[in-house]
């Protein structure tokens, strides 16, 4: 039993396959999805696919920090709005990202620090994306109680940046296909880890681990990215799907699993 705790399944990228991806991924023994959300633009695919598979795929809601422009508080009403009106799986993806652009950086700790501040008022878990941001991101954790539980998703960091992770004691590290690549120092970063720190994610579309590399992503590749890990831990992959799973479950607590 799997869950992939990162999955953006609802974008274009899978309008031609969708269904049979989702087969793919329960043959694999993938029983949910989760699904972050991107901004106000993606929330009626969001829906839609949830809606159309609701055994499997488990909506999030946030304002993704890459969306974060002149009209972030209109956006961020939108988040309100909506959390407001049902429930999540997790408040995410927010985080904050200055790899494409620092134009943003004071409205993107704004906006992240509001929805953190509504993970703790929902009792909601946060999926985080952090792109070389990592002191930005600690910055704010560092000066904010109580801290919300959650995943660092998709971590490429340091082992420092991993074990300030960890010493938070509320969140698990994501890790994805960016640990089979080749050239990614990742895997010897994650060889340190305890596995009771690590939930798995693909992230798919994007970053599809070998042998997949360049191309689509999607659900049922999270066997290569565990097949990886249970080789840099030296864990039988049974006993990685065990802990991963209780892992996934520690912080997203109102999952239904039957």
């Amino acid at each position: 039993m799997m869950i992939d705790t990162h999955c953006h399944l609802f974008t274009e990228e899978f309008d031609t396959d969708r269904s049979e991806c989702i087969e793919r991924a329960k043959s694999t023994g993938i029983q949910k999805i989760l699904l972050p959300n991107i901004d106000s633009t993606s929330i009626n695919a969001l829906y839609d696919t949830e809606k159309k598979y609701p055994d499997t795929c488990h909506a999030m809601m946030g304002l993704h920090p890459t969306s974060v422009k002149e009209n972030y508080q209109e956006e961020l009403n939108r988040v309100w709005e909506e959390l407001n009106k049902r429930k999540f799986i997790a408040i995410g993806e927010i985080g904050m990202d200055l790899y494409w652009d620092k134009s943003f950086i004071e409205e993107q700790k704004i906006v992240f620090k509001k929805q953190l501040g509504w993970a703790v008022q929902f009792d909601y878990p946060v999926s985080i994306h952090c792109r070389d941001a990592f002191d930005e991101i600690f910055s704010v954790l560092d000066n904010m109680t109580p801290i919300p539980r959650g995943v660092f998703h998709c971590f490429t960091g340091t082992l420092e940046h991993a074990q300030k992770i960890i010493h938070y004691n509320t969140f698990k590290i994501g890790i994805g296909g960016v640990m089979t690549f080749n050239k990614s120092s990742l895997a010897e970063v994650i060889e340190q880890i305890k596995l009771k720190h690590i939930v798995l994610e693909t992230d798919a579309p994007y970053l599809a681990p070998v042998p997949f590399r360049g191309k689509r992503n999607e659900p049922s590749y999270l066997k290569y990215i565990i097949e990886k890990l249970s080789s840099i831990k030296k864990i039988d992959v049974e006993n990685i799907h065990k802990q991963c799973f209780t892992n996934t479950i520690e912080v997203f607590k109102n999952i239904d699993i039957v």
